[in-house]
């Protein structure tokens, strides 16, 4: 049966649809830019799709790189395989590794935010020779992470829903409720008025709507809670940007600066009048960010 008109929102510019074997799971991405261009591989948080990173792809396509932004796994029109396993993040990372293999590339500017950018930082600490330069956008360094969590109060109350989201079947059912109420309510009310439109909620619903789609997404916080996985090292070798809305309800400020601590060659950027979703209130200013750190 083909999708609905708003199962799939409409890609910016000249990008396309494209399915890709990677890892061995089949990731659908969608891509511009010239063949050839520096790749760019721009990775969505929860709970988005692609669609987080719609406004940076044109802009990065016409400065001449080559963007892919995946569906990750377990997201939208991406496989969603079983298992909380699955989604331990070197699987994720492996996906990032593999997707760039298919490309036929020997690194990438990788870029996340949310859990995309959890991704990033595992990617650059694990696989530092894939990664030409490392952004993370409003999630922090997972070293910074642990510690904050076992050291103040401030950050395990904000990370309460981690918690939840452990349980079996609940979590799913709640999110479900109230045509995704729970989402819609906490995206809202932790971005800048209009930063959401109704439009794109309801492509929203339609990505989380999809068969085990947040089965899948719910086991990305599950694998960690399960795994509690540490890094081989803390150090980040590639260079590397933490951009930061300052007003981000779920993570404390001190998480910034402390991640780029970490970092060989790191640089933070707080954006002072942004929240946790930098990249759609402030896409400009991100996209400058961006091809700035591409280029130095």
């Amino acid at each position: 049966m083909p999708d609905s008109p708003l199962a799939e929102p409409p890609r910016p510019g000249d990008a396309e649809s494209v399915f890709v074997h990677a890892n061995g799971i089949r990731l659908h991405t969608v891509k511009a830019g010239p063949d050839g261009g520096p790749l760019v591989v721009l990775l969505h948080g929860f709970p988005e799709f692609w669609y987080g990173w719609r406004e940076a792809i044109e802009p990065l396509a016409e400065a001449g790189f080559r963007v892919v932004v995946p569906d990750q796994r377990g997201y939208n029109r991406s496989e969603k395989p079983h298992g909380v396993a699955s989604y331990r993040l070197d699987e994720l990372a492996g996906d990032v590794v593999a997707l760039a293999d298919a490309l036929g590339y020997d690194a990438a500017h990788v870029v996340g935010h949310d859990l995309g950018a959890a991704v990033a930082w595992w990617t650059a600490l694990h696989h530092p020779d894939r990664v030409r330069t490392c952004t993370a956008a409003n999630v922090p360094h997972p070293t910074a992470m642990r510690r904050r969590l076992r050291e103040t109060w401030s950050q395990r109350r904000k990370s309460w829903y981690v918690l939840f989201f452990q349980l079996p079947k609940l979590p799913e059912l709640t999110v479900r409720a109230g045509d995704w109420w729970l989402f819609v309510r906490t995206m809202r009310r932790s971005s800048r008025p209009g930063t959401f439109s109704e439009t794109a909620f309801d492509y929203y619903r339609t990505a989380w709507g999809r068969p085990g789609a947040i089965r899948s997404m719910l086991h990305w916080y599950r694998a960690v809670g399960r795994e509690r996985s540490e890094p081989r090292t803390d150090r980040v070798d590639p260079p590397t940007l933490v951009v930061w809305g300052a007003n981000d309800e779920f993570l404390d400020r001190e998480l910034a600066s402390e991640s780029v601590d970490f970092c060989r060659d790191g640089r933070l950027e707080l954006l002072s009048e942004a929240t946790h979703w930098v990249q759609h209130e402030r896409p400009d200013r991100v996209v400058a960010l961006l091809r700035d750190h591409f280029d130095r």
